[in-house]
């Protein structure tokens, strides 16, 4: 049985489009990737390992390929580019040299919901290397060009660990006046 999603990402995965496609970046078992197909979305999971979320739902596309030591596997191959996306989730989840290929991966309009451990983990569990633990404001900084609708940073119970997340939306290319802004329904 899967895990239930982060309450994070259930919270923020409104501001998405309904017809907005869907990347689970290191996918683990799939249960954010259950989550947006129970929602109608074209979902995408990719991590190292995807046997089990291949199991948990068979019909999603999951892209088997190691993030941190190969190219990025969502590439156009007719452009060369970064394949994008109208959702990016990543949810427990470090590995720095990969936030420019992740920002890339957001669409314009889109949305990036990203939770993962922050500084202060080490004190109460793993992870507890300093490269897999964000540092205060990391991801502020990280998403800087983005519009920022939610973030917080702090410690949550159940079982008590530290983190930091986000939701933030990839601007849209500044339109001529007289265009409404877009509209993005908070939950």
């Amino acid at each position: 049985m899967l895990a239930a999603p982060s309450p994070w990402v259930v919270r923020w995965s409104g501001l998405a489009d309904a017809q907005a496609s869907v990347l689970d970046v290191a996918c683990g078992s799939g249960r954010h990737v259950r989550w947006f197909l129970e929602r109608g979305h074209r979902v995408t999971g990719v991590d190292r390992d995807t046997a089990s979320a291949q199991g948990a739902v068979p019909d999603a596309d999951l892209v088997q390929a190691d993030i941190e030591n190969a190219p990025w596997p969502l590439v156009d191959p007719a452009t060369s580019t970064v394949r994008e996306f109208g959702v990016v989730v990543v949810t427990n989840y470090l590995w720095r040299p990969l936030f420019p290929v992740l920002l890339s991966s957001v669409a314009s309009g889109g949305v990036l919901i990203y939770e993962t451990f922050s500084a202060g983990q080490e004190t109460v569990g793993r992870p507890s290397r300093a490269d897999f633990l964000l540092q205060p404001g990391e991801l502020l900084q990280v998403c800087s060009d983005f519009l920022i609708v939610a973030y917080e940073e702090g410690v949550l119970t159940g079982p008590e660990r530290y983190v930091q997340r986000i939701a933030a939306i990839r601007k849209a290319p500044v339109k001529p006046a007289g265009y409404p802004p877009p509209r993005h329904l908070l939950s």
